[in-house]
C-alpha cells in the first residue's frame, strides 16, 4: 500500500491544492519499507487526485482540504485523512497502529473569501490550524 501525506520541511502542510510536495510511504503488512518526498511540480487542487493516482497512492493524509479536491481524490478511489497536523512521519505510524486522529468532515474555506489581507494558507501563525475545521477568519 502506498500513503501519501502533503508535505512540508518534516511536517503535514495546512492546505491540501497548495501543497508543493507529498512525502509517498510504501508500507508492507503494518511497517513502512521505503519513503519518498516528491515534487508536485505545481499541480494543484483537482489535478493532485490524478498525480496521487498515477503514482499508486491509496490513502491519503493532510490538513485542510476543499470540497472539489475531495471529490477528486474520491473518483480517483484515494481514502482521505484530513484535519491532520503535525509530523508527517508520526502520522503514518498513528494511521498504521489505528489510533490516528483526524477529522472526517474536514473542510477549507478559504474559497469562500476573499484572498488578500494578511492570509496565506501556508503561513498560518502560531495557534491556527487549517485542518482543524472551519477555516473561518
Amino acid at each position: 500500500m502506498k500513503i501519501a501525506v502533503t508535505y512540508e520541511n518534516g511536517q503535514i502542510f495546512q492546505h491540501f491544492g497548495h501543497t508543493q510536495q507529498f512525502k509517498i510511504y510504501d508500507v508492507e503488512g503494518e511497517r513502512v519499507v521505503s519513503s519518498m518526498v516528491v515534487d508536485t511540480n505545481g499541480s494543484g487542487h483537482g489535478a493532485l487526485g490524478g498525480f496521487l493516482a498515477d503514482k499508486g497512492v491509496e490513502v491519503l493524509i493532510c490538513g485542510g482540504i476543499g470540497g472539489g479536491a475531495q471529490n477528486a481524490l474520491a473518483q480517483a478511489g484515494i481514502k482521505l485523512y484530513g484535519g491532520v497536523s503535525g509530523s508527517a512521519d508520526a502520522a503514518v505510524e498513528a494511521l498504521l497502529a489505528g489510533n490516528l486522529g483526524y477529522n472526517p468532515d474536514v473542510k477549507c474555506n478559504h474559497h469562500d473569501h476573499e484572498h488578500g489581507h494578511e492570509h496565506s494558507c501556508g503561513s498560518h501563525g502560531a495557534g491556527h490550524s487549517c485542518g482543524g475545521g472551519n477555516c473561518g477568519h
